[in-house]
């Protein structure tokens, strides 16, 4: 990339440095691109989100959105639907828009490079947001959560729940991973199941479907395409009726993410399952509003919480080191190479949720509404 930029440019980013306070968290290793030590960018940024059907996603696209444009800078929000060649049509009109930073949670993080090298030719410095987008040098920097450390929390919780150290079994476990496409699908399931995997060599946890990876690598054979609700339930029902059909019942489900959990216990509840001292335990992530719901009606037992505000924040925080010239903070840079280089990245922890925190951790927060989830 460049490293000359205009002198307008300059007294821009030299501006826009006043107004915005640099951030940088403590214990935190810095990491530049040729973008970042280059004396700054133009604040006119396109945010490309892959889809309005899950409510998280909404929620981080209008955040940084109001976020950025507080801040004086010019915004352009897309959503993909979950099409590929759309969003690949949005980053190109963006940056024909004049988008000087892009802002990119991937549907298919293996097919952005060409648009991506593009965007390059126009000195753009691009951010993959929460997904990591594989296969080209033109990814700048990565802002996530600890993504295997969600699944690992996942896999404790079950671990903790069923005492498995003490267990003798066979308990009855049904796992689930997410959207082959994603590549944060696989670091999900990965920290769930290096925490499960031991008890099902052992036979404590039996999987009746057969659907049980034999390691890690595997997990995309039962990753649910789009993180789709329905076809999560279709597939629980699948199990359901092929192997469940002897009085015996499900004891426990790994599901990566709230979409799916949802699907799957709309599956349990047309089977008869209810809550009570038999229903099956069921994980889940993202904190969205049908599922705390759930959870505070015993339907479902937990959800891993990512902030996203907090990841909003940080993506913004990112971009003003980029227009004022500075040095981009980083907190990570072994973990995630896709597939050109390891791509600079800042990780932000997340956390377990459960019946008794959603009034602390969720309401309290201003995260949900009491009225959001009956309270």
């Amino acid at each position: 990339m460049s490293k000359t930029k205009k002198i307008l440019a300059l007294a821009a980013a030299g501006v826009f440095a006043l107004t915005l306070a640099s951030c940088s968290s403590s214990g935190s290793t810095s990491g530049s691109s040729d973008a970042a030590g280059a004396g700054g960018a133009d604040c006119n940024v396109g945010i490309s989100m892959p889809t309005r059907s899950l409510e998280r996603w909404i929620n981080d696209g209008d955040q940084l959105k109001k976020l950025l444009e507080d801040a004086g800078c010019t915004v352009d929000l897309q959503y993909a639907d979950n099409k590929t060649d759309q969003q690949i049509s949005q980053i190109q009109n963006q940056v024909a828009g004049g988008s000087k930073i892009l802002v990119v949670a991937a549907v298919d993080g293996k097919v952005l490079a060409p648009v991506l090298a593009e965007a390059k030719k126009q000195d753009a410095t691009v951010i993959a947001y929460d997904r990591l987008i594989n296969g080209t040098p033109d990814v700048d920097y990565y802002a996530t959560f600890d993504n295997y450390k969600v699944g690992q929390l996942q896999g404790q919780f079950i671990e903790k729940e069923l005492d498995l150290a003490n267990a003798t079994g066979p308990i009855n476990l049904e796992p689930f991973a997410g959207s082959p496409d994603d590549n944060n699908a696989k670091f999900f399931f990965s920290g769930a199941w290096d925490v499960l995997l031991p008890y099902v060599e052992k036979g404590v946890l039996v999987v009746p479907s057969g659907q049980s990876p034999a390691s890690d690598d595997d997990w995309a054979s039962i990753g649910i395409q789009g993180w789709a609700s329905d076809k999560a339930q279709s597939e629980m029902d699948n199990r359901l009726s092929s192997f469940y059909t002897g009085g015996d019942k499900v004891d426990v489900v790994l599901s990566p993410n709230d979409s799916l959990a949802i699907g799957i216990e709309a599956s349990l509840k047309s089977a008869g399952y209810a809550p009570g001292a038999d229903y099956p335990i069921i994980t889940g992530q993202d904190a969205d509003k049908a599922n705390v719901k759930a959870i505070l009606d015993g339907e479902q037992s937990m959800t891993v919480w990512k902030d996203t505000r907090t990841l909003g924040k940080q993506v913004f925080d990112m971009i003003q080191e980029i227009v004022a010239g500075n040095d981009v903070t980083v907190n990570d840079t072994k973990t995630y190479d896709n597939g050109d280089h390891v791509v600079p990245s800042y990780l932000l922890d997340p956390e377990v949720v459960v019946k008794d925190d959603v009034q602390s951790k969720l309401i309290d927060s201003g995260f949900i509404k009491a009225s959001d989830v009956g309270l």
